[in-house]
């Protein structure tokens, strides 16, 4: 049966082209046998041309019988099931609830939970399957509400943001970077460990910041002793000198020097709105990426051995936000904040 093959001239185009065009060789080579059937070659010979035995070269032919050029282009993969399949379920439950520190505890709890043992090359691959990856653990604090936060974000900050945007007001985000002459350990790509000296003092560079939400402009009050209402209400003078035509707002922390009798009274001589973000709330305060930034850009991995040139380069880094950093800045002071759930926090 397998001898008298129907192979017209179409079909045999159809298999010179698929026998170097497709892209999987086991078709390739059921096709090349097929096409070198169609040319009256004996299968002895066939199979030999194509490196394949004669019961398979007659497979071959059996598929082209049962369903022509698209038979031999089905290809059916043996693909062994692992044993942990059957305790996916209650693994992915386990491990959402209680996410291993390394492959090697991840390991230890599966032939706990299961009875089966498996390296930890197949852990790690059981486990990328579940959707897991290693991911660093993110800090907020503790006393922290997710659902405040959301509410706050949805019912005070989105809607003066959106007038922000269609230029009606001009939303600022307030809050006091306390850069203390210490180190700022970071990662360098290098041969040995590396150590970075240690300044003995502990003299500190306070900035008092109001990062405006859509330009990105920055107005700062600075000193080397500390933030205090004077320095709220003088920063607040300042943004008064602006001369914005609209109505302005500020998005600040709870600290008491910003919620004291004289900050607010000030605001409200100066007809500035101050809106207070919820308690433990940094992920809601834009200007807290910017000082993120500075850390990184100037102060992570350099030491400075004068109190003077540890000032300087953080003033000139802020200086740069609208010139050699604004591309860097722009991408991350976007108006995305990042939110919570209850079921993201680790638990004792």
């Amino acid at each position: 049966m397998t001898t008298q093959l129907e192979i017209t001239p179409k079909t045999q185009d159809i298999l010179n082209y698929e026998r170097y065009h497709h892209p999987v060789p086991l078709v390739q080579r059921r096709m090349e046998a097929l096409w070198l059937k169609s040319h009256g070659l004996p299968h002895e010979q066939i199979a030999q041309l194509v490196g394949i035995s004669e019961n398979t070269l007659r497979e071959y032919f059996a598929l082209y019988v049962q369903g022509g050029v698209d038979g031999l282009k089905e290809v059916h993969y043996y693909c062994p099931q692992s044993q942990l399949v059957a305790h996916v379920t209650s693994l992915e439950a386990y491990f959402k609830a209680n996410p291993p520190a390394s492959i090697k505890e991840a390991q230890s709890e599966i032939e706990v939970l299961s009875g089966i043992k498996r390296s930890e090359t197949q852990v790690r691959h059981f486990l990328k399957k579940l959707g897991l990856r290693c991911r660093k653990i993110g800090m907020i604090p503790a006393k922290a509400d997710p659902d405040v936060q959301a509410a706050y974000l949805k019912t005070e900050m989105e809607p003066r943001l959106a007038e922000a945007q269609a230029g009606q007001r001009a939303v600022f985000f307030v809050d006091a970077a306390h850069f203390v002459r210490a180190p700022f350990l970071g990662f360098l790509w290098s041969v040995a460990r590396l150590f970075i000296r240690a300044p003995s003092g502990r003299q500190r560079f306070n900035v008092l910041g109001a990062l405006n939400a859509i330009s990105h402009e920055l107005v700062t009050v600075t000193n080397d002793s500390y933030i205090t209402s004077e320095q709220v209400c003088q920063l607040l003078g300042k943004l008064t000198d602006l001369h914005l035509t609209v109505p302005i707002t500020l998005f600040l922390d709870n600290a008491a020097y910003q919620r004291c009798a004289l900050v607010l009274q000030t605001a409200a001589e100066l007809h500035i709105e101050l809106c207070f973000l919820p308690p433990y709330s940094p992920n809601l305060n834009l200007i807290e990426r910017l000082w993120k930034f500075v850390r990184k850009e100037c102060l992570y991995s350099t030491y400075y051995d004068k109190f003077p040139a540890f000032k300087t380069a953080i003033v000139n880094c802020l200086a740069q936000t609208h010139t050699k950093h604004k591309g860097a800045l722009d991408s991350s002071l976007t108006l995305h904040f990042q939110m919570f759930k209850k079921a993201q926090f680790l638990t004792a």
